[in-house]
């Protein structure tokens, strides 16, 4: 009888996972006529097969300060610039992005690098749906102009369809602690706005939008697998 141990490292398993991770992005196309650089944190579920294939659903929360179009507020202000409140002062109003990022995908593990089969370079594509706008933040809320509903007016809530694609590294150690992954993230989508009109344009925007990200995401791996000991034994 001839007793063979084989490490968990050592061959492809099959891993279902949760992913948490923060990504840094740049905007490109109609995007960048409106953010500048931006945060994005996201949770993803994802499944590993043993022959290294991987399919997964994704959702992020994008979240920055860089506004560039800081005009949209402007017929609403007074002629030294600002916004009055119902007290008779000048509002502080500051202006973010927030934003949603959905998406599924497929993609191969190719195991390199490393002696551990289930970890190495992978490289994911999906479709994805984008949504984003303009938030504005009133301090105090003191300011009528600002109240709901006729923030929507000013927003630019904007959503549309389209494409991610991902390569990096991923790797799965020995326990459910030292795992991670990291790479570059890119994401393409054909948007339009949701609004049917916008205030300080006095019109309804039209335009076709293409809106570019590009980043890096890095992030911690929570494997799914049945705790198991490090090495089996069959004959």
């Amino acid at each position: 009888m001839n007793v063979i141990s084989q490490n968990r490292k050592d061959s492809s398993m099959f891993i279902p996972m949760v992913k948490f991770s923060y990504a840094f992005q740049i905007p490109g196309g109609d995007l960048a006529d409106r953010f500048g650089y931006n945060s994005n944190v996201g949770i993803n579920f994802s499944i590993k097969t043993k022959k290294d294939l991987l399919f997964g659903a994704s959702g992020s929360f994008i979240f920055g300060d860089q506004i560039k179009e800081n005009g949209i507020l402007d017929s609403l202000k007074t002629s030294s610039g600002f916004i009055i409140n119902q007290s008779g002062n000048p509002s502080i109003v500051r202006l973010f992005e927030r934003g949603l990022v959905v998406s599924l995908y497929i993609g191969k593990l190719f195991p390199v690098l490393s002696s551990n089969k289930n970890s190495g370079i992978i490289a994911t594509a999906g479709p994805v749906f984008m949504i984003h706008k303009i938030k504005m933040d009133d301090i105090g809320r003191q300011s009528p102009q600002l109240v709901s509903p006729y923030p929507k007016g000013y927003d630019r809530l904007t959503a549309g369809f389209g494409a991610n694609e991902f390569m990096g590294y991923m790797y799965i150690g020995k326990n459910r602690i030292l795992n991670f992954f990291g790479g570059f993230e890119f994401t393409q989508a054909m948007t339009k706005s949701q609004r049917s009109f916008d205030y300080d344009l006095m019109r309804a925007d039209t335009k076709k939008r293409l809106d570019l990200l590009s980043g890096i995401r890095v992030g911690w791996i929570l494997p799914l697998y049945k705790k198991t000991p490090d090495e089996f034994y069959y004959h």
